[in-house]
């Protein structure tokens, strides 16, 4: 049986459609839909605890930024910060320099460790100007993200990165954009999964629960079922940066353990509404 028969060809255009001339991308799409879904997603929240509309959208433009800088920040320090501390233009515009001048390129480069970090810091800033609890609306940021999460890691699968290592597994993808005739382990396709699951479930939790908003346990419940799961799943994905092959435990493990320390921490807590 020929390779093609034995597992799955993996090789979609990037490109959705054009608008104008101009090419909308699938990983452009799927960031949309996420936000699309923390937007209305936390407006529902927002409205059934009696909190105001105005209230809510400051929050929305708040984590916008902070989600997309954070990210973008994380990657370049935590992944390449050799490069991009020599080239700190490129570290906060969708440019590269090449030999024959500069290109747009977009953001090549998110880091969801940074995003989350850089999200926990804009909700801080809103609470103090809004006079919100930070627990509360952290608790809420909990119950919603793991959609968002995972539109995001959809996005990776239309583009081809972030793959796992070679398998024999007969659902391995073989990712033709990126040259190659072997299968891999489906890696941000099992991400995608499984931050499905834990949004379903933390759902269910909530609506039977809802009182235990501004404890601290959705949030804490969040970001240790996330970064747990990414924690483990990191042994089935290839290393994005050569320093990461020495390493017992690459950059991606690595910046989940505080995070998980965190998320438990938040769960087992003295509560307190």
């Amino acid at each position: 049986m020929a390779i093609s028969e034995l597992f799955i060809s993996w090789n979609p255009d990037p490109i959705a459609f054009h608008i104008f001339g101009r090419a909308i991308r699938w990983y452009s799409l799927c960031w949309c839909m996420a936000l699309g879904a923390g937007y209305f997603n936390m407006r529902r929240l927002y409205l059934s605890q009696g909190l105001s509309e105005p209230l809510f959208e400051k929050l929305f433009l708040y984590c916008f930024a902070s989600v997309l800088i954070g990210a973008r920040l994380g990657h370049c320090l935590f992944y390449e910060p050799g490069y991009f501390l020599s080239h700190p233009i490129e570290m906060f515009f969708p440019i590269r320099h090449f030999d024959t001048g500069w290109k747009l390129v977009g953001y090549e480069g998110l880091s969801s460790h940074g995003g989350v970090i850089g999200m926990l810091m804009a909700i801080w800033i809103y609470c103090k100007k809004t006079h919100l609890s930070y627990i509360h609306i952290l608790d809420n940021m909990g119950i919603i993200t793991p959609l968002s999460a995972a539109f995001i890691r959809l996005g990776n699968v239309f583009n081809s990165e972030i793959v796992g290592i070679p398998t024999e597994k007969p659902w391995g993808f073989i990712f033709k954009a990126n040259g190659e005739d072997f299968a891999r382990h489906p890696a941000q396709l099992y991400e995608c999964l499984a931050y499905i699951a834990i949004y379903i479930i933390i759902k269910m939790i909530h609506r039977r629960y809802p009182e235990r908003v501004s404890t601290g346990f959705y949030f804490g419940l969040c970001v240790t079922l996330i970064f747990t799961f990414r924690f483990f799943i990191e042994f089935l994905k290839a290393d994005q940066e050569a320093f990461e092959a020495d390493q017992l435990l690459n950059m991606g493990q690595l910046l989940s353990l505080p995070l998980i320390a965190a998320g438990l921490y938040a769960i087992f807590r003295k509560k307190k509404r």
